[in-house]
């Protein structure tokens, strides 16, 4: 009998975990954003960074021009890449173009989404409102889940980069 209580409860915990990972996609139109998150950041980090992934399902492109959030006093749709061996960090001033039929990946090591001069740390769990400004699709506020930053793919960790090369406030 406590078998088949904990295969039942292991069943429930599934779907409702399974629901809640659905819960922080979101559909705008021809527009589905997936996986908004930011990694924690460590005490005292003066930046975090957010990523996701945009598909596009229509016919046309539609461009994401900002981002705005009430945790950070400034936002910035950014850029990294490497120069030399040194992490470069730019703004995107023209935006990213979501092609139609396309998506696109804002993530570690590429084009992502840059809040600075933090007014509190990302903890672990929390979920922080921002707003995307998309050219055709108009503002779209969403909830970011912060999560650990070893819950990333790779090693790289942008929630702390305090010190890169490049890097404009």
């Amino acid at each position: 009998m406590k078998s088949i209580v904990s295969l039942v409860a292991g069943v429930i915990l599934s779907v409702v975990l399974g629901f809640s990972a659905l819960a922080n996609d979101y559909k705008v139109g021809d527009l589905v954003i997936e996986h908004p998150h930011i990694p924690a950041t460590v005490k005292s980090a003066p930046v975090a960074a957010g990523y996701l992934v945009i598909k596009n399902n229509g016919p046309e492109a539609d461009r994401l021009l900002g981002v705005s959030a009430g945790f950070s006093a400034k936002q910035q749709l950014h850029t990294m890449t490497m120069v030399e061996g040194v992490m470069r960090m730019r703004p995107l001033k023209d935006g990213v173009e979501i092609p139609a039929g396309g998506e696109v990946a804002l993530e570690k090591g590429g084009n992502h989404l840059m809040f600075m001069k933090l007014s509190e740390q990302m903890q672990i769990g929390e979920m922080r409102d921002v707003t995307l400004v998309f050219e055709k699709a108009g503002e779209v506020k969403i909830d970011m889940m912060v999560i650990d930053p070893v819950d990333l793919e790779d090693n790289e960790d942008h929630s702390s980069h305090n010190n890169h090369g490049g890097h404009s406030n």
